[in-house]
């Protein structure tokens, strides 16, 4: 899945010389948290709701009142993501950078935006969770062929896969998250179990032993 997949277009941005109350007018009415900064067609920074607050507060080490730009508090250089990127890649930026939304730009264009909320969006989809189906969680020996052999047994038995996602446990193992097309996944897990498979979730229930 890629950024453009996701990201909210056409966006609805600021200019640099509006007023911070211009601002938090525009994010309260359209039910937003992030403002792309332009001047003269160009992205220039970003603006939050968060920085109005810090910006207006009495606690602030400079107080700003409603009438100051906002060009004074944007936040300047802006990161920024293309719309061809994957959106894992998009992810790992805004968590490393921790914040809460990545403008997206095409050549100079900006054409988007994307933020933490679409990133859930996004996994959401591809896990399957939107959809009626049953979540297997087995850990495999991380070697050639264990994945095969998982998707082999589950198709052996006429079941469909959804989605499947796989991280690292450990040096020696890989979780697999599976959606399939049932939701009786604990008789599922007990098959596998009976064929040597470490499943992980759902749990076994100790009188199932």
């Amino acid at each position: 899945m890629l950024v453009r997949d996701v990201m909210h277009s056409p966006v609805i941005t600021i200019a640099a010389d509006a007023t911070l109350a211009e601002a938090n007018e525009v994010m309260w009415r359209q039910g937003i948290r992030h403002l792309p900064v332009m001047d003269q067609g160009r992205l220039v920074g970003i603006l939050t709701d968060r920085d109005i607050r810090l910006a207006t507060s009495r606690l602030a080490p400079v107080p700003f009142t409603e009438t100051a730009r906002v060009e004074a508090v944007m936040t300047a250089p802006v990161l920024t993501a293309d719309p061809l990127d994957p959106v894992e890649e998009a992810a790992q930026v805004m968590r490393q950078h921790k914040i809460g939304s990545l403008p997206v730009l095409e050549g100079r264009e900006l054409v988007g935006i994307v933020t933490g909320i679409d990133l859930l969006d996004a996994l959401i989809k591809m896990t399957g969770a939107a959809k009626p189906s049953g979540r297997l969680e087995v850990r495999l020996p991380d070697e050639p062929g264990r994945l095969a052999e998982l998707t082999r047994f589950l198709a052996d038995r006429g079941l469909n896969i959804h989605s499947a996602l796989t991280y690292p446990a450990d040096e020696d193992a890989t979780h697999v998250v599976l959606r399939v097309n049932t939701q009786q996944t604990r008789p599922l897990a007990h098959a596998l179990r009976q064929a040597g498979f470490r499943v992980v979730w759902p749990p076994e229930k100790p009188w199932s032993r």
